[in-house]
């Protein structure tokens, strides 16, 4: 039986490579090298559905011991914007209060404790259990890493997203998450954006500069 789920898993990794090898250079574009981070937005609404479909993508990113620690509120209401506000740096609260979603990118202190489900051939939760700085470590670290997975699914959906930390994380730990195990990364806002608020591409680090290979 685990031979043939085995087999199965690589099968299907071969026939998606048989299918398609890489992507085209306008795809690229889309969601990284032509892409831009948008801080002004159109009226046009994010549905649930579609909210659904970025996160089904973003989970399908590699975490540490399939560890998932992300987890993610979507702010839309008046109400959460009015919460989340209070945290924000005032340049950022009309980019937040405009946007048809803000996303808070969070982790779950007690990841650990889901990866029998997550990590099912091995019990791996000793490796956390009293580890206080791992646990942290290592949510913090794979939490960011799917809040990029997030932010590049969004991008192939068509939508826009801007990504937010200047915010007080104590303010919105308190605001959403008091008495629970869970602690904001940092935010990003997703919707269709407004272009005319775009300035010119900044500068980004040659390879030489800042990239060795040895």
């Amino acid at each position: 039986m685990v031979e043939n789920v085995r087999s199965d898993a690589q099968n299907a990794v071969r026939d998606l490579r048989k299918r398609l090898t890489t992507l085209s250079q306008d795809q690229i574009d889309l969601i990284l090298t032509g892409a831009r981070s948008h801080y002004a937005w159109t009226d046009e609404p994010v549905q649930d559905d579609v909210l659904h479909q970025i996160y089904d993508i973003a989970r399908m990113g590699p975490t540490s011991m399939n560890s998932c620690p992300a987890r993610f509120v979507f702010v839309r209401s008046r109400e959460g914007k009015d919460r989340l506000a209070k945290a924000l740096k005032p340049a950022n609260v009309p980019k937040v209060m405009g946007a048809p979603v803000t996303a808070i990118i969070a982790y779950d202190l007690d990841f650990w404790q889901k990866l029998p489900q997550l990590f099912p051939h091995e019990d791996r939760r000793p490796m956390f259990e009293g580890k206080a700085r791992h646990i942290e470590d290592t949510a913090f670290r794979n939490s960011t890493l799917q809040g990029a997975y997030f932010m590049i699914a969004a991008r192939a959906l068509g939508l826009d997203v801007g990504a937010i930390s200047g915010f007080a994380n104590d303010v919105v730990d308190s605001e959403f998450f008091a008495g629970t195990s869970l602690k904001s990364n940092f935010l990003c806002n997703v919707g269709y954006a407004d272009e005319t608020a775009l300035f010119q591409r900044l500068p980004r680090l040659e390879f030489d500069e800042f990239c060795e290979i040895i």
